[in-house]
């Protein structure tokens, strides 16, 4: 059994999300101590407990102390992962794009097609968004050579959720690993602004500033208004911008008081600052990258902005587990996975 300390580095969710997912598909079991023990209430939140119940649930694990506000979870997996039909509910606003985070490598990996559907939080504060899922996450799955899709049933926000993501896989994935240090040209900017239960000005607006500052690239823009209706009111834009060899996501989150403008100009101020950088993927890519990389057949890098605390988490957590040899030039912000 592999013993983690949940405190170390980032010392936040990611830790116990990578842990379990690592255990699904190698079939080491995993203690993990101190979970969020610096975080403000410590141990699991809901969203964490769904993410590990999700992962028993399609290796079925044997799980002790998975409950919120735990510190301390073993997870014993009882066999290889099966393929198959899954759903989830978190119960509250957590975050579902974490959730299928969690299990969607593994069922790729899988033999056999899966079909996953989670209900919570689609799109809220400090995690991947469902459009971030979709628009770049999902893709990068896909040029490592892994059969996946995802779409949104319905949008949920902070803080009544109600919210689902649906994720498919054709199973029996074999990566490939891949050389993101020269992203090349831009390709285009693409994105969403979206409201539920609120007025059709507010996407229009925050599209309409979007497009106005990201003309000065010079690449196709397709940022379109979009108004919904559902279980809870919220409000955001989620930009993707595309290259030959790489991609970023970037998007802010809407709030009682601030302009539509202003919601716009939080997304697209450092989706600006990412394409001057010359990377190939954005931090929050570059950390999630980390665990197929380190299953990918043959070498790999990635440049990316920044050598963020949950990267550097990240690949020490994958360490724990595999032999993979991965290695970062802080200097100039690029991970290398040897052969």
């Amino acid at each position: 059994m592999i013993t983690l300390d949940g405190s170390r580095g980032e010392g936040g969710g990611q830790i116990v999300r990578t842990a379990v997912t690592l255990s699904c598909i190698i079939g080491t079991p995993v203690r993990i101590e101190n979970i969020r023990a610096g975080r403000s209430p410590a141990g699991l939140r809901a969203q964490h407990v769904a993410a590990v119940q999700a992962a028993a649930s399609i290796c079925n694990a044997e799980m002790d102390g998975v409950e919120v506000r735990s510190e301390t979870i073993t997870f014993t997996p009882g066999g290889a992962v099966r393929a198959g039909e899954y759903e989830w509910s978190i119960g509250t606003a957590g975050s579902a794009p974490l959730v299928v985070q969690t299990v969607l490598l593994p069922l790729a990996l899988a033999k056999g097609e899966s079909t996953i559907r989670v209900y919570g939080g689609t799109h809220v504060p400090f995690s991947p968004s469902g459009h971030y899922l979709r628009d770049v996450y999902v893709p990068m799955l896909l040029s490592l050579g892994a059969d996946v899709e995802t779409y949104m049933d319905s949008f949920g926000w902070v803080p009544e959720g109600g919210g689902a993501i649906v994720a498919r896989t054709g199973g029996g994935a074999q990566l490939k690993g891949v050389m993101l240090l020269n992203r090349g040209l831009i390709e285009r900017i693409i994105g969403t602004a979206v409201v539920n239960n609120l007025p059709s000005h507010i996407p229009q607006r925050m599209a309409n500033r979007a497009t106005n500052l990201l003309e000065t690239i010079g690449a196709p823009l397709d940022i379109r208004p979009l108004r919904a209706r559902g279980a809870s009111t919220g409000a955001g834009i989620f930009l993707t911008v595309e290259y030959n060899n790489g991609r970023g996501g970037f998007d802010a989150l809407g709030r009682k008081g601030l302009p539509s403008e202003a919601v716009a100009d939080q997304a697209v101020t450092p989706l600006l600052a990412f394409h001057d950088s010359g990377a190939a993927v954005d931090a929050h890519l570059a950390d999630q990258l980390v665990l197929p990389l380190a299953l990918a057949e043959g070498e790999s890098a990635f440049s990316t902005t920044t050598c963020t605390e949950h990267l550097r988490t990240n690949i020490e957590v994958v360490r724990a587990f595999l032999g993979r040899p991965i290695e970062i030039d802080e200097a100039q912000c690029i991970v290398t996975f040897g052969s």
